[in-house]
């Protein structure tokens, strides 16, 4: 029974980490998006600080007011920000822009977003795994997935070892228990 009950924690566990792992590694890709980390809390409590958002390129003139959106804070930059989409207006020359804001902003943000900023539309997000990407990120990233996906995968193996071999101990038991009492009635009768 107990054994039983870790086995199925185990599997409980394994199919977690498999569910986590597909929808940061394989969603993302499969979807072409990005994944970005929540460092602030501006987003709260929709998007807490920490969390881990994966955003999916959509073109600038689909973005609709409501949408959450990961944009370059200055074009061409790497830094960005995640806000919500709250109005949106027209720059000097014509062009369209968003005003976007944090939730738990009391304000628009003061720059306006313009189409090469915006780097997509929030898909979803994940609370509390961001962290996981910033401690895992760069050269960490390239050996330490690897090393997880290996372990997991030694760890399943283990497992289907582990119950063909206790499947195959037990019907061994049930046998002896079958054959024994034959053995005993054998030697009554003799």
């Amino acid at each position: 029974m107990i054994a039983s009950l870790g086995r199925g924690l185990a599997w409980g566990a394994f199919g977690l980490v498999a569910l986590i792992a597909a929808l940061v590694l394989v969603v993302p890709v499969a979807a072409g998006g990005e994944r970005y980390t929540i460092l602030g809390g501006s987003m709260d409590p929709a998007i807490p600080l920490g969390s881990l958002v994966v955003v999916q390129p959509r073109e600038f003139d689909e973005v609709r007011v409501g949408d959450v959106v990961t944009f370059q804070l200055e074009s061409g930059k790497s830094p960005v920000a995640t806000h919500r989409v709250v109005g949106e207006g027209r720059a000097g020359d014509g062009e369209r822009v968003l005003v976007t804001q944090g939730d738990a902003n009391d304000a628009a943000d003061l720059e306006p977003v313009r189409a090469p900023q915006l780097r997509g539309v929030l898909l979803y997000s994940i609370p509390l795994l961001g962290w996981m990407n910033v401690l895992i990120s760069g050269e960490l990233r390239a050996w330490v997935l690897p090393l997880a996906s290996g372990a997991l995968l030694v760890y399943a193996i283990w497992m289907f070892v582990s119950a063909w071999r206790d499947r195959i101990r037990r019907q061994g038991e049930v046998r002896t228990r079958l054959e024994a009492p034959e053995q005993g009635a054998d030697a009554r009768l003799g």
